[in-house]
């Protein structure tokens, strides 16, 4: 399959550079994020044998809280450690414990490809890791009119495994509530055979909201951070309401 990146997905890569000013110079961004990727480690099986590799890692800044990461993206960048593509990875079968995907999962058009592949280079009893936008009530309101990708709950998701050579399989695609779609309302359920359910979890983060993101304006001083921080985890009791993130792990069986 060939890895030429459609328009979109090179501007997806600039926008990755100017996001790196954003996130040295927005502490409460960074604190939220690594809030975030401190629920993926603890997820995180330390029996499972393999190395630990995330796709689409953008600027790869989970280094700073699961320093042992394989880092990679569809296109090379020096902070990276390779250049891989979830529907067609180079990486050896069975070699991997725990494959990360963070904000990944919502660009797949395909995810029975991704699903294969996943399988294909997991050991047995190994774990794929997503990170994605939930679709509480908050988070339509906020991701739908604060984000440029759609929510895509009218978008159709196959759960076909689409031919390698398909002219569309790189083109750049989103819809932001494909996986509250698949693991909370539990459309297409043969799309997930093979696979155990270990957790979906739905994640308050007004620290992150407030933190402005990479574009937006920051809406609390940084040394209020432990403050919403607390507020986060009162606001967690209603996570069909307030929650931003849902973190969902799977287990191959």
């Amino acid at each position: 399959m060939s890895n030429t990146c459609s328009p979109e997905i090179d501007r997806h890569n600039r926008e990755i550079h100017a996001n790196r000013e954003a996130w040295r110079k927005k502490p409460s961004l960074r604190r939220a994020y690594n809030d975030l990727y401190h629920a993926i480690r603890r997820e995180m099986d330390p029996s499972v044998d393999g190395m630990v590799v995330e796709v689409g890692s953008g600027m790869g800044n989970i280094k700073e809280v699961i320093p042992d990461c394989i880092t990679s993206d569809l296109f090379s960048n020096p902070w990276l450690d390779r250049m891989e593509n979830i529907y067609n990875l180079s990486l050896p079968a069975a070699s991997v414990g725990h494959l990360i995907l963070f904000d990944v999962w919502h660009h797949l058009e395909h995810p029975a490809n991704a699903l294969r592949e996943a399988e294909r280079v997991l050991v047995p009893g190994g774990k794929l890791i997503l990170m994605e936008p939930s679709m509480s009530l908050m988070g339509r309101i906020i991701y739908g009119n604060c984000h440029h990708e759609p929510l895509g709950f009218d978008l159709r998701i196959s759960n076909l495994v689409a031919e390698m050579n398909s002219p569309n399989l790189n083109r750049y695609f989103a819809a932001q509530s494909s996986a509250h779609r698949i693991f909370i309302d539990r459309e297409l359920p043969e799309l997930l055979k093979g696979w155990r359910i270990d957790l979906v979890k739905q994640i308050t983060s007004f620290a992150y909201l407030g933190s402005g993101g990479f574009s937006g304006p920051r809406l609390y001083p940084d040394r209020a951070y432990p403050l919403i921080a607390a507020f986060d985890r009162l606001l967690g009791n209603f996570p069909s309401i307030f929650s931003a993130r849902m973190l969902v792990v799977l287990s191959k069986e």
